[in-house]
């Protein structure tokens, strides 16, 4: 078989079918790249470098709420609430902990680290345990808990022990033990959401770390600001870093198999131009990079890399069966390109799902990827041509027929797999069905997952300081309950505090929320330390305390107030059921005072009520979408046994690596559903290849099977080079510090490899099997 395969390719143009418009003829804009290859080129060049600029212009999106940023009443409230209080989003939380934290020395450089940190540009207030105070018993202005100059020997025992009891920071701001501490630095907005971040944050390390010398302790930092530099370095360094290892050793193999750098450069080249063309669009149509549209490159190099494989290797056979450049990438657009059409056609089917996400960030990246793959499309059929005409080898520098021992093996082993698979077709059809229906079982059992740290590097100070804060102070992230009062109600009236005192009792007493804080704080404190219960006492205390401090639970208009707590860095599965409980506590307070509007809020709340709604809406795009693809193939090559081939053959590749989720005890997190979406659509890639070739090579008197061993061993080959090297692009991605894209790195190459093994072994006999039954004589009536 191998022998006639040049044969083959030459003959293909002779098919009765061969000219069928799958595509509406959309391949031929490839033909411009032939008409005028070196015009081609300077255009590509001189595009490119308009791209250049586009890229510089690419900001990066490092805020952990854009994920949820939708349009819904829920989410404006959010901003709304985020505004009118010092937003926890802006927070720096730095962790103190050692044993040596109470001595002497001690606190007097973290006293003096403290003060310093005021001074850092865009510091709005330091909360820590400095700021607590002692009452006046006697009127007047209450002293700070730890005075100036500190007493010694015994006395300072004794302030030790004062501190460990005090109910203001004892379980908030210091452990029980006194071994850790928390101090909360707040900075400006403009501060955060700008570009002086990473400035600002460096100024707070240098600063710990001068002050903080000699001393038994070790000072972290977490927090939301914290943890967007961390993702911003993380972005900008796997931008770059990973993404050139995945394509290098993608070029390696093509270069091993192609044995001339002359075909990788044609291969690769396109799919080069395509990433950094679609990039330079996001930046000027000011698409900003993200967590998520930071897999545009590794996408982009999937979609163009698969579709370059198969016209270069169309190509190369086409010239070792002695054509000329010109009419060897004239096939290769006439008969491949079709196909390419087709499969640019089912990514952006994939992408199109997006569309429908309640999250902004996650329609944005939809957006982005319809465009990208447009791009793409356009660029490897017009740019492949051109380089093929100008940079291909002669036929006298290519291995003859039979002695192109890379190829030669694959073709061997894809002969091999069609002739075990089109052996009995039917029954390994069946047997490839009950697979992915055992797989379909397990991925069904998948539930939705969500933690912020899963969008920071893990492998920063940042998530494990996090992680202590759960430990050690029962939180790290932030949960509020809004309070607003009915029109013209004072703060201070009664049922006002009444109401504030019955929110705080509510949150302190849930299970799974820690560190309340609230008016009621102060309130009770004086009643205990003062014995003052009036509203006259709470009322000048209230303003003696630092604006920066009383803002942060009462409003500046002193219309609503904020009671806030700490939950744990949890699973929103498991967050979300604290939430609930919370707000059925909350509805007896509601009934009670029907005047007053209270709701729980903050980053924790969105998180835990939106991520598993909007997880499971991705998921259920996904399934729909899987009938929507099949449908498109099927009328594209206008076959139904086609189009019910495709389905468990696409699916199969989603399946399994959800199955592979469910073994490790894994849910499905926005990286994996995404990572399942796009190699889903890009899966399919092999299938409308193997489909269109399999259509032209078909007689449709003979025995179908015939069509299908093949065109199995015609483009086999490049499928699987192909897989391999997508495989190796997006496996790079699994060495990044950020969890989202390991996860979304090796869930996609797993899925590349699976879909390999389902085309070979799923869709084989599955469509001979189809189209035996559909062209069964039928019984004279």
């Amino acid at each position: 078989m191998d022998d006639n395969v040049p044969k083959a390719v030459i003959d293909a143009r002779k098919s009765p079918r061969a000219e069928r418009a799958i595509a509406l003829g959309l391949e031929r804009i490839g033909l411009l790249g032939l008409r005028a290859p070196l015009a081609t080129v300077v255009v590509a060049v001189l595009l490119a470098l308009a791209a250049v600029f586009g890229v510089q212009r690419i900001a990066i999106d490092d805020s952990l709420s854009q994920l949820f940023r939708t349009d819904s009443v829920e989410f404006r409230q959010f901003e709304q609430i985020s505004r009118q209080f010092p937003s926890s989003e802006y927070d720096v939380l730095v962790v103190i902990e050692g044993q040596g934290l109470l001595a002497r020395d001690t606190i007097e450089k973290l006293r003096t680290a403290v003060t310093d940190l005021q001074l850092v540009e865009g510091a709005r207030g330091v909360i820590s345990m400095f700021s607590a105070r002692q009452p006046a018993q006697n009127g007047g202005l209450p002293s700070p808990l730890f005075p100036d100059p500190l007493p010694e020997g015994q006395a300072y025992q004794d302030l030790v022990t004062k501190v460990l009891a005090n109910e203001l920071i004892r379980g908030r701001l210091v452990s029980e033990s006194g071994d850790f501490a928390l101090v909360v630095l707040s900075l400006e907005p403009d501060i955060v959401d700008g570009r002086r971040l990473g400035p600002t944050v460096d100024e707070i390390r240098k600063t710990l770390d001068e002050d903080l010398a000699g001393a038994p302790i070790t000072a972290r930092l977490s927090g939301v600001p914290a943890m967007q530099i961390e993702i911003r370095k993380a972005l900008e360094r796997d931008r770059i870093v990973y993404n050139a290892l995945g394509l290098a050793a993608g070029c390696l193999i093509a270069i091993l198999f192609f044995r001339r750098v002359a075909f990788m450069i044609i291969a690769a080249a396109p799919p080069l131009a395509a990433i950094l063309l679609s990039l330079g669009a996001l930046g000027w149509l000011g698409f900003q990079l993200n967590m998520f549209l930071n897999v545009m490159t590794p996408l982009i190099m999937v979609i163009s890399f698969s579709d370059s494989m198969q016209m270069t290797f169309a190509a190369r056979d086409r010239l070792i069966a002695g054509a000329t450049r010109r009419e060897a990438f004239a096939d290769a657009v006439r008969i491949v390109g079709p196909a390419c059409v087709l499969t640019h056609g089912a990514a952006g089917l994939s992408m199109f799902g997006l569309f429908f996400s309640d999250s902004d960030l996650i329609r944005a990246f939809g957006h982005a990827g319809m465009l990208s793959i447009l791009i793409a499309l356009v660029t490897v059929l017009t740019l492949l041509p051109a380089l093929g005409v100008l940079l291909a080898p002669r036929r006298d520098s290519l291995p003859a027929r039979g002695r192109d021992g890379g190829v030669q093996a694959l073709r061997g082993f894809c002969s091999f797999v069609a002739d075990r698979m089109l052996r009995r077709p039917g029954a390994n059809a069946l047997i490839g069905l009950a697979v992915v229906t055992a797989l379909g079982w397990a991925y069904s059992g998948l539930s939705p997952r969500y933690r912020l740290a899963d969008l920071t590097p893990d492998q920063e100070h940042v998530v494990e300081a996090s992680q202590r804060l759960d430990a050690k102070l029962k939180g790290a992230n932030p949960i509020d309950v809004y309070v607003a009062f009915p029109p013209n109600t004072d703060l201070f009236a009664p049922e006002t505090l009444n109401v504030l005192g019955e929110v705080h009792g509510a949150m302190e007493t849930q299970p799974g929320i820690a560190n309340v804080w609230s008016l009621e704080t102060l309130r009770r404190w004086l009643a205990d330390k003062l014995g003052q219960s009036d509203v006259a006492t709470l009322k000048q205390y209230v303003d003696m305390l630092p604006p920066f401090l009383v803002q942060r639970f009462i409003a500046e208009s002193r219309e609503s107030a904020l009671i806030s707590g700490r939950v744990p860095d949890k699973d929103a599965g498991n967050l979300l059921p604290i939430v609930e409980q919370l707000n059925a506590r909350l509805d007896a307070i509601r009934l009670k005072h029907p005047g007053f509007e209270i709701r729980p809020n903050g980053l924790s709340v969105i998180a835990a009520r939106n991520s598993a709604d909007m997880i499971g809406k991705l998921n259920r795009g996904l399934t729909i979408e899987f009938a929507f693809v099949a449908a498109f193939i099927g009328l594209a090559f206008r076959s139904f046994p086609v189009a019910l081939a495709c389905v468990p053959a696409g699916v199969f590749p989603v399946f399994a690596a959800g199955a592979l989720l469910r073994v490790l005890g894994d849910g499905l997190q926005f990286a994996s559903v995404i990572a399942l979406i796009v190699s889903f659509g890009l899966g399919l890639s092999a299938t409308i290849h193997f489909i269109n070739r399999m259509q032209r090579e078909d007689d449709p008197k003979a025995d179908p099977t015939r069509a299908v061993a093949r065109s199995t061993v015609l483009i086999g080959p490049a499928l699987i080079l192909t897989a391999f090297v997508l495989a190796c692009g997006l496996e790079a991605l699994s060495f990044s510090n950020l969890p989202l894209l390991r996860l979304f790195g090796w869930l996609s190459a797993f899925a590349m490899i699976a879909a390999l093994t389902a085309d070979l072994l799923i869709l084989r006999p599955t469509v001979a099997a189809l189209m035996r039954l559909a062209r069964r004589p039928r019984p004279a009536i």
